[in-house]
């Protein structure tokens, strides 16, 4: 049997896992562990694959920034982060010294978002956007049924937002402070302005209001610099099911009927997969390569 690897790699922990290559939705084996410094966490990983000596291609979804151009003298690298014992990691050269066979090497909301396109909530449409909401705030984009790449990958978590008027929180952004979406939005910015995570704030809470306007106005200059055919939001904030009924709403008053998309219902969609989206979109795309 020629089997698919994946390595979701994230900042908090490391999922990998081997699928057929006849059927790459169906996990074999999967196991998971604390993201340690690179040396660490990939010796772990080597030890997952060393049990399988027939594997045709491997997808890797690592937390960036990361360098993805291949003619870079760092491609397959994971550039200056905050986390410690990765800035200047050789990640895919590491893998390649292990066992010299194709690897498929993107950020882990490229995973993801092609999970959706493949077989989750945008599997029939071309052009997606893919928003997690987490940790973190980032995107996978797909346009034409491509995976958007240019100078770098996208870093959608940073586009520059404007305040709510009743928020006086000053932002998590190291980079951006409150300027920027990930500043405003992700999880530990929820936290950090309400003093609840979450999970645990009520639905009725005006902290969802204030989330869903920012989200909506994010998705609103996605829809006019990208005309999506779909926005799909993954991630733990949007896990709450009271969040995404108030970003449609709030986008519709942020749009002002200025651009035509199909009905929100289907334009602005939670994710489809689940937890399992970032492992099958290594699934798909390291089948890409055989």
């Amino acid at each position: 049997m020629s089997l698919l690897g994946a390595i979701e790699a994230g900042g908090t922990k490391f999922v990998v896992a081997v699928a057929d290559v006849a059927d790459p939705e169906q996990v074999l084996h999967r196991e998971s562990f604390p993201t340690e410094d690179g040396t660490r966490t990939l010796e772990k990983v080597i030890t997952f694959f060393d049990q399988f000596t027939d594997i045709a291609a491997i997808g890797i979804a690592a937390f960036g920034p990361i360098d993805v151009k291949p003619n870079s003298p760092t491609y397959g690298y994971v550039l200056d982060t905050p986390k410690r014992g990765w800035s200047g990691f050789d990640f895919l050269g590491t893998m390649k010294a292990w066992r010299d066979i194709p690897y498929y090497w993107t950020t882990d909301v490229n995973g993801a978002g092609w999970a959706e396109y493949k077989t989750g909530a945008a599997k029939d449409v071309e052009n997606v956007v893919y928003l997690t909401i987490g940790t973190g705030v980032g995107a996978g984009i797909i346009t034409n049924g491509e995976l958007l790449t240019g100078y770098s990958h996208p870093e959608a978590g940073h586009i520059m937002m404007q305040k709510h008027p009743d928020d006086v929180y000053e932002g998590l952004c190291p980079f951006h402070g409150n300027r920027c979406l990930e500043g405003l939005t992700a999880g530990p910015a929820i936290e950090a302005r309400w003093g609840m995570s979450a999970k645990e704030i009520p639905d009725d809470h005006p902290a969802w209001q204030m989330e869903a306007f920012y989200l909506a106005q994010a998705a609103m200059t996605f829809t006019a610099t990208l005309r999506p055919d779909m926005i799909v939001f993954g991630g733990g904030v949007p896990h709450r099911e009271v969040l995404l009924p108030m970003v449609r709403e709030s986008f519709a008053e942020q749009m002002n009927n200025y651009l035509a998309v199909p009905d929100l219902d289907t334009y602005i969609q939670p994710v489809k997969n689940g937890d399992n989206a970032g492992i099958l979109g290594c699934f798909y795309l390291a089948k890409t390569l055989i």
